[in-house]
């Protein structure tokens, strides 16, 4: 009901700005006193057992998770859980901050119930995000860390940038995500083949394991990847998370087929 009377009002604003707006109030809400109780009785579905998920060395309370890209600067991951998500992965998170692409870089299809993105990673950086995972209380919930490429880092000097995001960000980290798919920084899909991907994943696994050492406690690795590869490159990709022991594979990012 809550959305039936929102909605007019949101839809009357851009989408990035309303999007904006929505997650501004839950967050709001999520901090005051009882907020985030508030949010569970009014949203959150009863926990079944029957509904629990263990994977990736992780207990899931429900197999229904929020994605990257909602909450790109971990800023409102507590109030996503309140909601009754049983994780919510958050970024993608860059290793330096980054305004992304210019606006407008979202549009509605309302008869589609769906949006078209061009965002390009814009989020505060590894850096920024790292005070509010450090802070964070783990038994509240899942998190995931989703990072990427900075846009401006030329793809030679990649593997550098991606394991600057994971030293700061993976002891924090229930999971973390190794984003090569989004098709919106330029020659980021590059990435997917496995003669570099190999080398990327490696690097960033190597990083896990030494920035976690002195907790013992090294996120499960994943690599997200887009829906548009071809058939040989999907099967060469998970061949390649056999042979480096990677946890799963996040399937899929967005498309860029518009059929």
């Amino acid at each position: 009901m809550l959305y039936r009377i929102a909605r007019p009002l949101l839809f009357s604003l851009p989408p990035e700005r309303a999007h904006h707006l929505a997650f501004g109030g839950l967050r709001l809400l999520a901090s005051l006193p009882f907020g985030k109780a508030i949010l569970s009785s009014l949203y959150a579905a009863p926990r079944d057992p029957a509904m629990r998920i263990e994977a990736l060395g992780l207990s899931f309370p429900t197999p229904v998770g929020l994605a990257a890209g909602f909450d790109k600067d971990a800023v409102g991951f507590e109030a996503l859980l309140a909601l009754g998500f049983g994780f919510v992965e958050v970024g993608t998170l860059t290793g330096d901050a980054q305004p992304g692409n210019p606006q407008p870089r979202m549009f509605r299809l309302p008869d589609d119930r769906a949006l078209v993105n061009r965002l390009g990673f814009n989020n505060g950086g590894a850096a920024g995000a790292l005070p509010r995972l450090r802070a964070r209380e783990r038994e509240r919930g899942i998190v995931g860390v989703n990072v990427g490429k900075t846009k401006t880092v030329p793809e030679d000097a990649a593997i550098d940038d991606y394991v600057k995001s994971t030293r700061l960000l993976a002891p924090y980290a229930d999971y973390l995500v190794v984003n090569v798919s989004s098709p919106n920084t330029p020659g980021l899909r590059n990435l997917q083949s496995v003669e570099k991907l190999a080398p990327l994943l490696t690097a960033v696994a190597r990083a896990i394991d030494e920035s976690t050492e002195s907790i013992g406690r090294p996120p499960p690795l994943l690599v997200k990847i887009a829906p548009d590869l071809a058939d040989e490159d999907v099967l060469a990709v998970a061949d390649l998370a056999l042979s480096l022991k990677l946890a799963g594979i996040v399937a899929t990012n967005t498309t860029i087929a518009r059929e």
